[in-house]
């Protein structure tokens, strides 16, 4: 049987490998989705029990109320008597008041014909008063079985809701009308918003009466029969709004009684998780609708991790075969080389052993076998005489023809030679001496000797059998040559090398000499652009109090913006300076994440909600070590840009668990970064083309920031985008155990702002203001004191160290004695707030010295003014 060859042999367990990583990874998505699937659908489960348990609290909060009313003596003699003008007002009322204390929808009293007498909205457009009900089919019930419940549209009111009836009886037990109650279910569809699931509630018919989603509501699960139509339009249940029936596929029964859909109408992107529970007291079944795509990105994401698990395993099996395939070729190398050396040896042998037997022959007679080789030969004899010899031999020498005889003694050649000096220095008959004697030893011998015209020849002597010696020429001056010039251009293009390698040593160091050089100027600049920025920031915000006229305004408040975002820009400037410059020391310390994630989620909750946005934060108990200050500002660049590039819907953030760290990230549903765009986002200047606002465009530095403090703290990034639908940016930071030292949440110090550490004194009645107006200041690194009273905070002024700044809310008496104090050797400046209608102060306060703002006052404005101050200081 012939064996397969070694290509067939790897090709075929190529084919197994790929087979296995194959099936592997589908058997590793398939039960990653299916657990998923399970989970999403359990967890589904999870939820109808608790929506479930809210519908039946809310439906039994009001049950009771029909029976006790249908008790009621005054409304049992209104059906029992005719009524009159007074005692139907009367009655109204009655309901009304009813209504008011139980916060229902509608209170509405019906005689046995169905003619509703008196209602709680008697006074309204949608009165129920003289309607006819009897159609209805809990007035029906109510009327047979002493009770009734129904959903369906108001007939007056349009609006929906459950009406709950209890039927009344006179003295005889007859029953002679009903009380309905009317409930409306929309606080159920609010709470259902906000779950991020589709929640349904159908009736009995399996119509969907309630929902989340407008698309689902009076819309059909199953198509209804002639009879269910008929009857609906009897009893004008949901009026003309049915919707067509819905279509979807089932595809999988999961565990806890669900199914796996995909929904055709209406139209959902993704499969869904359905899970329904059945509510027998109303004859109702709850509905919950889980998108699935959870479970195919845990199935991608198993995949992946399944491929991760083979890239090493392929790996290290490569690298086994290379060693192995290099542990092979060494053997083989060595064997070949043994082998070639083999072969040199014995192709010499046999070139010896031919030259010894070509001058055997020329002996013999036959010389004209020397002819054939390509070196020059002589052979002589026993005695030392000239045998045979071939013509490369005499045009090597130059023998003349008179020389070159049979039986010529060779010291007549040596002499010849040495009479033409080519056998070297020295004294001629001690060197013809020499040579003679090597030949009369037999001593076989190799040498090289240089000619005068120089050219090199290889002299190889071997001894003949039964007497005599042969002697090979060649000519080796070209082979020396070419290795002399290899040896040369070695040597050259060393030193070339050599040379190459210390220009760019000092072209990098010019580099980096000229980057420091760049990085100082940069930051110095922007340093002194600081100053008249922050009070043209100032003078700006003046001059925005003090005018009147509206058109002023605006354009003083886009003044106002463009300031603020100059600073922002010439902040970010002066970070990247000082990241570049190595002037930030990470200084990692052990922290709880929480503070500075919710202290964040806060300052730009208040941005989103301007802007129409909804930020939403999900705390965390976890530990991290990292540098506070730089870990906040990356984070607050993620944050800025989510802001800058969402035109609506919602940003998150949150922590996620990885192992071994802590990934802090912020989604967003934006506008998404395009796949061949993302390798630019960290670089400096770069931005997209897709803001949602042209007035507030960045300078393209804030990425680029959070890149660099990535890597100066060791942290990693990760960026996830999805065009026309959001993004996602992470930091992941090292998990750490709580620690039990008193955490230091300020600032390292990492920042150029003159706020940073200074000792601010906030006097503020009110607590709550207080509290806000510190934990602002706490955040631009300030060390706040926070005082009720100002005359508590004088008191104090005689024992402690005068503080950078005051700023003062009300109470200005006491304030004023601060300017004559004596306490401290240099008064510190002093911020006062003012109202609008506080003009006459404001000039008594500006008098003495004191500085004044209006309220309310932005933070930016706030910020540049303390800057202000501080400068001038």
């Amino acid at each position: 049987m012939p064996r397969p060859r070694p290509n067939t042999l790897k090709i075929a367990l190529l084919v197994a490998l790929l087979v296995a990583m194959a099936g592997s990874t589908w058997a590793a998505a398939w039960y990653a989705r299916q657990r998923a699937l399970a989970q999403l659908s359990a967890q589904a489960l999870s939820q109808l029990q608790v929506r479930a348990l809210a519908l039946q609290r809310l439906v039994d909060r009001y049950r009771v109320l029909p029976t006790v009313l249908a008790l009621d003596p005054e409304l049992r003699q209104a059906l029992s008597s005719p009524l009159s003008r007074v005692n139907v007002d009367a009655l109204n009322r009655k309901l009304t008041r009813a209504n008011g204390a139980t916060h229902v929808s509608t209170l509405t009293l019906i005689d046995r014909r169905g003619v509703a007498i008196a209602a709680s909205n008697w006074n309204e457009p949608s009165s129920n008063v003289g309607l006819d009900y009897a159609f209805r089919p809990y007035f029906q019930q109510a009327m047979q079985h002493d009770s009734g419940t129904f959903y369906g549209i108001g007939i007056s009111t349009n609006l929906p809701g459950y009406f709950i009836s209890e039927a009344l009886h006179d003295d005889q037990g007859q029953r002679i009308g009903a009380i309905v109650i009317k409930i409306p279910l929309d606080t159920l569809e609010q709470e259902w918003v906000s779950s991020g699931d589709i929640v349904l509630l159908s009736d009995a018919n399996d119509v969907v009466f309630l929902s989340d989603q407008r698309a689902w509501i009076y819309r059909p699960l199953t198509p209804l029969g002639s009879s269910v139509e008929s009857t609906l339009a009897r009893t004008r249940q949901y009026g003309n709004s049915l919707l067509p029936p819905a279509v979807f596929r089932n595809l999988q029964s999961l565990g806890s009684g669900g199914q796996l859909v995909h929904v055709d109408r209406p139209a959902m992107s993704h499969d869904m998780v359905w899970q329904s529970m059945l509510l027998p007291a109303q004859q109702w079944t709850l509905h919950l609708l889980r998108d699935a795509h959870p479970a195919t990105i845990a199935a991608y994401r198993s995949a992946l991790i399944t491929l991760s698990v083979w890239l090493p395993l392929i790996l290290l099996a490569l690298f086994l075969h290379q060693r192995l395939r290099a542990a092979q070729l060494h053997t083989r190398s060595r064997r070949d080389l043994e082998r070639l050396i083999s072969h040199y040896a014995s192709a010499l042998r046999s070139e010896e052993d031919s030259l010894v037997h070509a001058a055997l022959q020329a002996m013999a007679g036959h010389s004209e076998i020397l002819e054939r080789l390509p070196q020059g030969v002589s052979v002589i004899d026993a005695q030392l005489r000239l045998v045979a010899w071939n013509a490369r031999y005499a045009e090597l020498f130059g023998y003349p023809d008179t020389l070159l005889k049979a039986g010529m003694p060779v010291e007549e050649l040596f002499r010849y030679n040495a009479r033409r000096g080519l056998l070297g220095p020295g004294d001629i008959d001690d060197a013809i001496q020499r040579r003679l004697n090597y030949l009369r030893q037999g001593s076989p011998h190799m040498v090289e000797r240089e000619r005068p015209d120089g050219s090199l020849l290889e002299i190889r002597g071997r001894p003949l059998p039964g007497g005599g010696f042969v002697t090979s020429y060649a000519d080796i001056g070209l082979y020396k040559e070419a290795a002399r010039e290899l040896r040369t251009l070695t040597s050259t293009l060393e030193h070339r090398i050599e040379k190459s390698t210390q220009d760019l040593r000092a072209a990098t160091a010019e580099a980096e000499r000229a980057n420091r050089n760049k990085t100082r100027y940069v930051a110095a600049a922007v340093h002194d652009l600081l100053q008249p920025l922050n009070a043209a920031r100032l003078f700006a915000g003046s001059l925005k109090n003090a005018s009147t006229f509206p058109a002023d305004t605006m354009l003083l408040e886009r003044i106002e913006r463009s300031l603020q975002a100059l600073d922002s820009q010439l902040t970010s400037m002066l970070d990247l300076a000082r990241l570049d410059a190595g002037a930030i020391s990470p200084d990692l310390q052990v922290f709880a994440l929480a503070p500075m994630l919710q202290e964040l989620a806060g300052q730009f909750g208040i941005m989103a909600q301007a802007k129409g946005l909804r930020l939403s934060f999900v705390t965390t108990s976890a530990w991290v070590r990292s540098n506070p200050a730089l870990l906040q500002r990356a984070v607050q660049n993620f944050l800025s840009n989510a802001l800058h590039y969402t035109p609506n819907g919602r940003i998150l953030l949150g922590c996620r668990h990885v192992e071994g760290a802590l990934r802090i990230e912020v989604w967003d549903t934006g506008v998404g970064i395009p796949e061949d765009r993302r390798h630019i986002i960290f670089q400096e200047f770069r931005r997209l083309d897709t803001a949602v606002d042209a007035d507030e465009r960045s300078a393209g530095l804030g990425l680029s920031i959070v890149e660099r403090i990535a890597n100066l703290l060791g942290h990693r990034l990760h960026v996830r985008s999805w065009p026309g639908c959001g993004s996602v940016f992470g930091i992941e930071v090292q998990r750490a155990q709580p620690s039990t030292a008193p955490q230091d949440n300020g600032d390292d110090g990492s920042g150029d702002s003159l706020l940073k550490h200074r000792n601010v004194w906030l006097i503020q009645e009110n607590a709550a203001l207080r509290h806000k107006a510190a934990t602002l200041l706490q955040g631009w690194g300030c060390k706040v004191t926070e005082w009720p009273k100002a005359g508590d905070a004088l008191a104090q002024a005689k024992g402690s160290a005068a503080p950078d700044l005051i700023l003062v809310d009300g109470q200005w008496e006491p304030i004023l004695a601060f300017l004559n104090t004596d306490a401290w050797a240099r008064r510190p400046p002093i911020i006062a707030f003012l109202g609008k209608d506080e003009t006459g102060l404001q000039n008594v306060l500006r008098e003495a010295g004191v500085h004044t703002t209006s309220l309310p006052i932005s933070p930016a404005r706030l910020r540049a003014m303390m800057t202000q101050l501080l400068l001038g200081s």
